[in-house]
């Protein structure tokens, strides 16, 4: 069996071919394409087969992660969308929260809805909160509205009733006169897409599922019949930011789910890795060409949150974004990669979030970019071989990089040209060393209690650094660092994820309706799989979000398969004391509980995944290619061993200064670091004292 994986980044794609009889990996690098990622996606899969020798239509097994929706957001580039929500609530999206994501700037704006304000329409129905039926759906005037909605021009409209998560049928009504008056419009209800209480995030949520529709749907379609012109038959699966895959035709439905997916891949990996070399508590950074993405891995399992933001105007900021109310791996992202752009902000230098991109990309690929980026910077200071950049395919113009760090940054700041580089490799590990805290320190986790798990095409020559800053003492470079993410699209389960907001008392609430519940969200959860034809060995995790009554916010507490019964309620009441204990300190033993959100976790097993352990070889110690000069503060230029990694056996020990080059990604070991290879072929660097 051949399994392939593409995972399209802002910068570069990186594609996967496994073949599960040799267990053999093939991989390949390429430049990604913009507007269409799905060209440059294409390409690198002809590509792929053409380096494996194989033909298209041996390839069992297609896996894929985009950025395509989250860029949507980011951009603003969607469709246009209008919202249909109850008379009297028009203005939901616009007020927001009254919390404010920076409260002592007076000059703070909240990030501005999709949609506007002239979109916004009110139809006449009204719900309770036990789902009663307070005001009929006026089905006239949702007609005219529909109509209206067309008469626009607008591609996609979302459905967000008042307490519709408790009883849809308005919501299914407007869907069914959608269908009889504009058969054409892409319709999103809430009560499909985010069926939970807190009407400003099941709004946000229901509105960037709508907005991104017409694209991601678009997108979807063209490359699984791009594929199929290739020669590739099999059904297309796609990573959720859940870190599960699902098929085209249900991401076409909820593609809201494809925010922000790229990234759990590589937590994924990172997770895998660690079990395998017996790491339980990791810290997966992932630096690529536009961004850098920090995640918390505990027993090889990434650190999951029940919604997410998304297009933040504050960085590190929570409530600056937009609100998805969708479970999803845990992880910060920040605008720091290889192409993010040098630049001085008051006098003072600083680094990203504005990147250059596959195109025109840093000045040193000769593209066109005439911006000083990290990846120049790295050049610059010797990490980086100009003429073994992605293996030799593309040769780095290091004339160009010195160039634009002279002119934009040298003299401004008044700094050599190694200086100025340097400072541009120090802001951006800055940036991400602030990304790990926010991630560790202010979560309650230790990072000296880590490992870092580096990996991205950018990262490895940045983790050293920034881990040694937090205190963590170790730092494991996978091999094929640079295309980890697409692997672990190779070993992801097919997977869903079904919520519901029922507020249920959990001593007097009705067991027959806790078990309804679970049953709906089950057989959701069934038709998913089937529909993935995943059905082999699938199972189900239930969990309910639990509250003392009055709080605002819930604990997820894992709950029994099977018909509940009177003995489950005092369990449950017991893992929750013990969850709320070890998170908060204390549990009041005899307050009052209740349950917010029932989920269900559907998913199918994954493909089983094994390093193979590699032999020592004595002989390939001696793999050194030649030696560059590189530079390290309070050191200068230092003439630094360059290792071949492919030379590299079990068992090889390596002293910093030293950098250590594979295809995809180089590694930078400095000064009073080192590092060894083990058993896999991992890289696994050591430091003392910050170097």
């Amino acid at each position: 069996m051949r399994r392939a994986a593409s995972d399209v980044g802002g910068t570069f794609t990186d594609l996967v071919l496994q073949d599960a009889a040799t267990g053999r990996f093939t991989i390949t690098k390429v430049l990604s394409t913009s507007p269409d990622p799905s060209i440059g996606a294409i390409a690198g899969f002809e590509a792929l087969i053409d380096a494996a020798g194989v033909e298209a239509n041996a390839v069992d097994y297609l896996a894929h992660a985009s950025t395509v929706a989250s860029n949507l957001v980011i951009e603003r580039s969607g469709g246009r969308t209008a919202l249909l929500t109850t008379e009297g609530f028009r203005d939901v999206l616009h007020l927001q929260r009254q919390k404010r994501a920076v409260s002592h700037d007076l000059f703070y704006d909240k990030p501005a809805p999709l949609v506007d304000r002239r979109d916004i329409l009110e139809v006449p129905e009204r719900m309770a909160a036990d789902g009663s039926v307070l005001v009929a759906l006026d089905e006239r005037r949702t007609a005219e509205l529909i109509a209206e909605i067309a008469a626009r021009g607008i591609e996609s409209v979302a459905v967000v009733l008042f307490h519709a998560y408790v009883n849809p049928d308005h919501e299914h009504r407007v869907r069914e006169i959608a269908g009889e008056v504009a058969p054409g419009l892409l319709v999103s209800l809430s009560s499909d897409v985010s069926p939970k209480w807190r009407e400003y995030e099941r709004s946000s949520t229901t509105v960037i599922n709508a907005y991104v529709k017409p694209s991601v749907s678009g997108y979807l379609d063209g490359m699984q019949a791009s594929l199929g012109r290739l020669g590739i038959s099999r059904p297309l699966h796609v990573m959720q930011c859940s870190g599960g895959l699902a098929v085209v035709d249900a991401l076409k439905r909820h593609p809201v789910t494809l925010v922000e997916s790229g990234p759990a891949a590589g937590a994924l990996m990172a997770g895998i890795l660690g079990r395998v070399s017996g790491r339980d508590r990791i810290i997966a950074f992932d630096m690529g060409g536009t961004t850098a993405k920090v995640s918390i891995l505990q027993d090889g399992e990434p650190q999951m949150v029940e919604d997410f933001e998304v297009a933040p105007t504050t960085k590190l900021r929570p409530g600056s974004g937009l609100p998805i109310t969708t479970p999803a791996v845990d992880l910060i992202e920040v605008g720091t990669g290889g192409g993010s752009i040098a630049h001085l902000e008051l006098g003072v230098l600083a680094v990203g979030p504005e990147s250059s991109g596959a195109s025109p990309g840093p000045a040193c690929y000769g593209y066109g970019g005439d911006a000083p980026t990290v990846t120049d910077a790295n050049l610059v200071l010797g990490y980086l071989d100009a003429d073994y950049f992605l293996g030799g395919d593309l040769v780095l113009d290091a004339e160009a990089a010195r160039r634009v760090i002279e002119r934009d940054i040298c003299g401004l700041l008044g700094l050599s040209l190694e200086e100025a580089a340097y400072a541009i490799h120090a802001v951006a590990n800055a940036s991400m060393a602030n990304a790990m805290r926010a991630m560790t320190i202010q979560r309650g986790f230790d990072p000296r209690d880590f490992g870092v798990v580096a990996f991205g095409g950018a990262g490895p020559a940045h983790a050293v650094r920034i881990a040694t800053e937090l205190g963590s003492r170790e730092i494991l470079v996978p091999a094929n660092a640079g295309v980890s993410s697409a692997m672990g699209l190779l070993f992801a389960p097919i997977k869903f994820e079904f919520v519901r907001t029922l507020v249920t008392r959990l001593e007097t609430g009705s067991l027959k309706q806790m078990n309804e519940v679970f049953a709906e969200l089950e057989e959701r959860g069934a038709a998913g799989l089937a529909e993935a034809d995943a059905t082999a060995g699938a199972g189900f995790v239930r969990n309910a979000l639990m509250r003392y009554v009055g709080q605002g916010y819930e604990v997820a507490i894992g709950m029994p398969p099977g018909h509940l019964a009177a003995g489950d309620v005092a369990a449950t009441r017991a893992r929750f004391l013990e969850t709320y204990e070890r998170i908060y300190g204390y549990a009041e033993p005899h307050g009052e509980l209740e349950i917010v959100d029932y989920r269900v976790t559907a998913s199918a097993p994954a493909p089983p995944f094994e390093l193979p352990r590699v032999e020592r070889d004595a002989a390939a110690d001696a793999a050194a290619r030649r030696s560059r000069d590189c530079y390290f503060p309070g050191a200068g230029f230092v003439e630094s061993p360059v290792w071949d990694r492919y030379h590299l056996s079990p068992g090889a020990s390596i002293d910093g200064p030293a950098i250590v080059q594979e295809r995809e990604s180089t590694t930078v070991i400095p000064p009073g670091a080192a590092a060894v290879v083990d058993e896999w072929q991992n890289l696994v660097v050591s430091v003392g004292e910050a170097p």
